[in-house]
């Protein structure tokens, strides 16, 4: 999710992210309800002229579901092994269905709509629950993917630089105390914005 937001002016991008989570929900259940390949088929259909529709790059939703023809190319052949064809063809639809939906939800929802829909979501809780610390957990946990992220790839070049290979353990243990030091930083500044309790 985060940056895939892809910017765009479409009916997609503009509509209420619960809105979108719901149709998503729903596409999904009615693909593990349908029966019949050529409904799954349909619903495929659907979702790539959305994507038209949005504008999306080719490029951005094909990184989306490319991951997981991986997991198809394994999965299909037992299906096939173990059940018939329409069985098969069913169960990859099914989970393509789930992850082009799913996909087109992260590329045309930016992460602060996701952020106000959870808090939406909870709002009826909001006496057991404090809804504004959730949004604020959600946020810093999306948040510290990249962060993770940028801190393995410059440890990777820095060994790459040194022009040594090592260990697992040898690129551990930086990116880990690196990680502790960011989030340390990160703890201090909420301390000092009063959220310390």
């Amino acid at each position: 999710m985060i940056g895939l937001y892809h910017p765009g002016t479409s009916l997609l991008h503009r509509a209420p992210a619960l809105l979108k989570l719901a149709l998503l929900s729903l596409l999904i259940g009615l693909a593990v309800a349908f029966d019949e390949p050529w409904q799954v088929g349909a619903v495929l259909a659907l979702g790539i002229l959305l994507a038209a529709v949005a504008r999306l790059p080719f490029r951005a939703v094909w990184g989306q579901v490319a991951p997981v023809l991986w997991v198809l190319a394994i999965a299909v052949p037992l299906q096939l092994l173990f059940a018939d064809w329409q069985s098969a063809t069913m169960m990859a639809g099914r989970l393509l269905i789930a992850v082009f939906f799913a996909a087109l939800f992260t590329l045309t929802t930016t992460v602060s709509a996701v952020l106000d829909a959870c808090e939406k979501l909870l709002w009826p809780f909001r006496r057991w629950v404090d809804t504004d610390r959730i949004g604020l957990l959600l946020a810093l946990t999306i948040r510290s993917i990249p962060v993770i992220a940028a801190i393995v790839a410059e440890v990777f070049e820095a060994r790459k630089a040194r022009g040594t290979q090592g260990s697992l353990l040898s690129l551990a243990v930086p990116v880990i105390v690196r990680s502790l030091q960011s989030a340390e930083a990160l703890g201090d500044a909420l301390i000092a914005r009063g959220f310390d309790d």
